[in-house]
């Protein structure tokens, strides 16, 4: 059975998350560094079957698109042209560096647990996949 991968892109972090093999709940993976992001998903699919990756799109409160759509459009062109069977969703990831903070905020983690930036970014990501779980939800 196959994943669904989730990308939180950031220009110096990306945070990623992961579905379990029946596609049910998102869980937070990991948090790389953005130059690495096509390794660990070659790394990631040789023990994984992914069957979609997710990205955030960052609109802005208006739905413009933000400056580093830019950026995550050329990451999705190199993950069309690496895996051209593998669709990648866009999703409008509004608010979920902010969900994700004020969730960690009353998880009850100390304090110098709730600023590590890279918690931030796997809850960001993990956000951004269930939503699309949520969506796309065949119940």
């Amino acid at each position: 059975m196959s994943r669904i991968l989730a990308i939180d892109y950031g220009l110096k972090r990306i945070g990623l998350a992961v579905t379990d093999k029946l596609k049910i709940i998102a869980s937070p993976l990991e948090t790389i560094p953005n130059n690495q992001l096509f390794e660990f998903i070659e790394k990631y699919t040789q023990t994984e079957t992914i069957e979609t990756i997710v990205i955030g799109i960052p609109l802005t409160l208006k739905g413009t698109n933000n400056d580093i759509v830019k950026n995550i459009e050329k990451v999705i062109t190199k993950l069309n042209t690496i895996y051209p069977k593998l669709p990648v969703k866009r999703i409008d990831e509004r608010f979920t560096s902010k969900i994700a903070s004020n969730t960690i905020a009353i998880s009850g983690l100390k304090k110098k647990k709730r600023q590590d930036k890279s918690l931030i970014d796997k809850i960001s990501a993990t956000i951004i996949l269930q939503s699309y779980l949520e969506q796309n939800s065949k119940f």
